[in-house]
């Protein structure tokens, strides 16, 4: 049964750590949420650790850079592991081959030149060529070259092709959408799902898909340590803790706030409950908003 807390300090004491996500749980796309910095400064502040989890197609140091920008403070968090880390490993391991197409944005591209040190011996020995679709033997996929105004329907034709060439394509961001300040956007799992529908392979490397949590744990560098995930996304951050064993905290008022009653700070638990029945799932707790 899922239990509703008002705030994060009602666990104090009972986790080392928290796998937080991004997106919808700590800001919007444009500028932080200031109480749910407030609750990681303070988790922080006790002697946890918190481990930013993203589904952000690019690398780790993209991710701080944008969260700079955005006015997050640094004390906000302790590390950082994005499915674009994630997907840049496998890529560098030759998962889709030597000679790799592209579908993404221009923002993507630290994706292709910014590798952490943690990737260095796969960076030694790789040998990885972009090519245009027709000479690829692999695909990676950061999302839509402009979400802005494209949907999955634009890339049917280039799809098919990567489809009728056999290839494998490596997901850096399996969220279908995400909400960027009030406009909602297809991501690169939207790309994705298309493929498979239509018959193609793609390979996941964020949440849930364990990849990303074997990276978050590296990076914790912790023992043994009690791990809540805290999430807005019932199939991914919800789903991945659970997969993975750990406990769940599903912020209810990002990306799923409609479904839970009008007061979104504070979601109604009948609702709560039969909606998390129809999925299948079961959070640890929620929360409106994480505070």
């Amino acid at each position: 049964m899922t239990e509703i807390i008002r705030s994060l300090n009602d666990l104090s004491g009972r986790y080392d750590a928290l796998f937080c996500d991004l997106w919808g749980c700590l800001h919007n796309g444009v500028t932080p949420f200031p109480a749910a910095v407030a609750a990681l400064q303070a988790f922080r502040a006790q002697g946890g650790k918190v481990i930013l989890v993203t589904n952000a197609p690019r690398p780790k140091s993209s991710i701080i850079r944008q969260l700079d920008a955005m006015g997050l403070p640094r004390d906000t968090w302790d590390d950082i592991a994005s499915s674009g880390d994630a997907t840049q490993a496998a890529m560098l391991s030759g998962a889709a081959g030597t000679k790799v197409h592209h579908i993404g944005a221009p923002k993507d591209e630290p994706f292709f030149t910014d590798f952490e040190d943690d990737l260095s011996h796969l960076l030694a020995t790789a040998d990885i060529t972009r090519v245009p679709l027709d000479q690829a033997t692999g695909v990676i996929c950061t999302g839509l070259a402009d979400d802005l105004t494209e949907t999955p329907d634009d890339y049917r034709g280039k799809l098919l092709m990567a489809k009728a060439k056999g290839l494998k394509m490596l997901c850096a961001n399996p969220d279908i959408i995400v909400d960027s300040g009030e406009k909602r956007l297809y991501c690169a799992g939207a790309l994705a799902k298309a493929y498979e529908d239509m018959g193609g392979e793609a390979l996941y490397y964020g949440k849930p898909h364990p990849p990303i949590y074997d990276l978050a744990r590296r990076r914790l560098g912790m023992d043994d340590a009690r791990i809540l995930c805290v999430g807005d996304g019932i199939l991914t951050d919800v789903q991945g803790g659970v997969g993975e064993g750990l406990d769940t905290l599903f912020v209810t008022g990002g990306i799923a706030a409609q479904e839970f009653g009008t007061d979104f700070h504070n979601p109604n638990k009948g609702l709560l409950l039969k909606w998390l029945d129809g999925h299948q799932l079961s959070a640890t707790y929620a929360i409106g908003y994480l505070r």
